[in-house]
C-alpha cells in the first residue's frame, strides 16, 4: 500500500530549493541563466529588467510554508465541499464514483464534518462503507474527517515529519506527509524511486530546467517558478525523470501560493504511475486555504490492481471557528 501513498502525494511536490553560494551570469538572448553551483536557473527578461533582488526572492521560494500552512488552515476554519471522485475502466468509461456534500463545523476547539448529501455508484464503497479504492483513501485523508477532533492549531514552524518508530500504516501516512509538505528529499523507504525525489542535489541540475517569470494570474501579480526535464536527454537518464513539469505562482505581495499544477509518471518493474493535479488557493479572512483541487492519475503496483481515477474537491463557504 504504500507505493500508492506515494504515487498520490508525489502529485503534490512543491518548488526546489537553491544554492546559498555566490552566482554568476550567462546572457542567452532575451533570458538571463544564472549558474549557483553547478545548477543552472533562468531568469526571463522581466525579472531581470526589474532590478528586484533574485537572490532574495529565490531564498524565499526555497523556504515557503505557504503552501503546507494553507492546508494547516483547513483543520481551524469551517467550509463546505463537493467531493467528486470517479473510478475509469481501460477504455476511460466511469465504473464506479462519489460523490458528496460534506461541511465542516469548528467551534470551541473542535472540529467535525457533517455529510449532507451522498451518492455513490459501482463497487466504490465496501459493504461497512469504507472506501474500495486507494484513490478515495488518499482523497479522503486530505479532505473528508471522522468523528471529532480537538486542540488542533494551523502551526508549521518546529513541525518535523519522521517515520522513526512507525511502521504500517502509520508509516505510510507519515510517508505521505514527508511527500506532500517535505518535498525534494529522499525519502526512507521507497524503493527504487528513494534517491530520484532528491530534486536538490546536482544531479538533479543535469535533469531539469529551472524558471523564474513575472506575470498576472487572476487579476494579481505573480512570480512563476516552473520545472521541467532538459530537451535532449538520453534513455538512461530519461529513466531517473519523475516531474514531466511542475509549475507554482506566488502572490508578488505576499510571496503566499497562490497555485500549483504538476504533471509527473515514472514506471518501475512493481508500479508504474502517470498523474497530474491542479491546486488553487484562496483567502477566509487573512487564512490562506485551497479552494480547489483537481486530480488525474493512472497508477498500478505488484500487490495492487490498476487503479485509473479523477477528483475534483471545490471547498466554499469558509468561515473562522465561532
Amino acid at each position: 500500500m504504500k507505493l500508492i501513498y506515494v504515487v498520490f502525494v508525489l502529485t503534490l511536490l512543491p518548488a526546489i530549493t537553491f544554492s546559498q553560494q555566490k552566482d554568476s551570469f550567462i546572457v542567452e538572448g532575451k533570458d538571463t541563466t544564472i549558474i549557483i553551483d553547478k545548477g543552472t536557473f533562468t531568469l526571463k527578461p522581466v525579472i531581470v529588467q526589474s532590478g528586484i533582488d533574485y537572490e532574495s526572492l529565490l531564498r524565499r521560494i526555497q523556504n515557503d510554508t505557504t503552501f503546507y500552512k494553507a492546508f494547516r488552515n483547513l483543520h481551524i476554519v469551517a467550509f463546505t465541499s463537493y467531493n467528486n471522485i470517479s473510478m475509469l475502466n481501460k477504455s476511460g468509461g466511469v465504473q464506479a464514483s462519489y460523490y458528496s456534500k460534506t461541511k465542516q463545523h469548528r467551534e470551541n476547539g473542535c472540529r467535525y464534518m457533517e455529510t449532507l448529501d451522498q451518492k455513490t455508484t459501482g463497487d466504490f464503497l465496501k459493504p461497512n462503507g469504507d472506501f474500495n479504492y486507494l484513490t478515495g483513501e488518499m482523497y479522503a485523508s486530505i479532505f473528508l474527517t471522522k468523528g471529532k477532533t480537538c486542540g488542533e492549531d494551523n502551526i508549521v514552524a518546529g513541525r518535523e515529519f519522521s517515520t522513526a518508530g512507525k511502521s504500517g500504516t502509520e508509516k505510510h501516512k507519515e510517508q505521505l506527509k514527508m511527500l506532500f509538505f517535505n518535498p525534494g528529499r529522499k525519502i526512507p523507504g521507497i524503493p527504487f524511486i528513494g534517491n530520484k525525489l532528491d530534486l536538490y542535489d546536482e544531479d538533479a541540475h543535469k535533469l531539469y530546467d529551472y524558471a523564474l517569470d513575472y506575470d498576472t494570474y487572476k487579476g494579481n501579480s505573480v512570480y512563476i517558478f516552473s520545472i521541467k526535464p532538459k530537451e535532449g536527454l538520453g534513455f538512461f537518464s530519461r529513466k531517473n525523470i519523475v516531474v514531466d513539469e511542475m509549475t507554482t505562482r506566488f502572490d508578488a505581495a505576499t510571496m503566499e501560493v497562490v497555485s500549483r499544477s504538476y504533471s509527473l509518471s515514472y514506471k518501475a518493474g512493481l508500479y508504474d504511475f502517470n498523474v497530474t493535479m491542479e491546486v488553487e488557493m484562496t483567502h477566509v479572512g487573512n487564512l490562506l486555504v485551497p479552494e480547489a483541487m483537481r486530480y488525474k492519475g493512472n497508477f498500478s503496483a505488484i500487490t495492487k490492481k490498476r487503479e485509473r481515477g479523477e477528483f475534483t474537491a471545490t471547498l466554499f463557504d469558509f468561515k473562522p471557528e465561532l
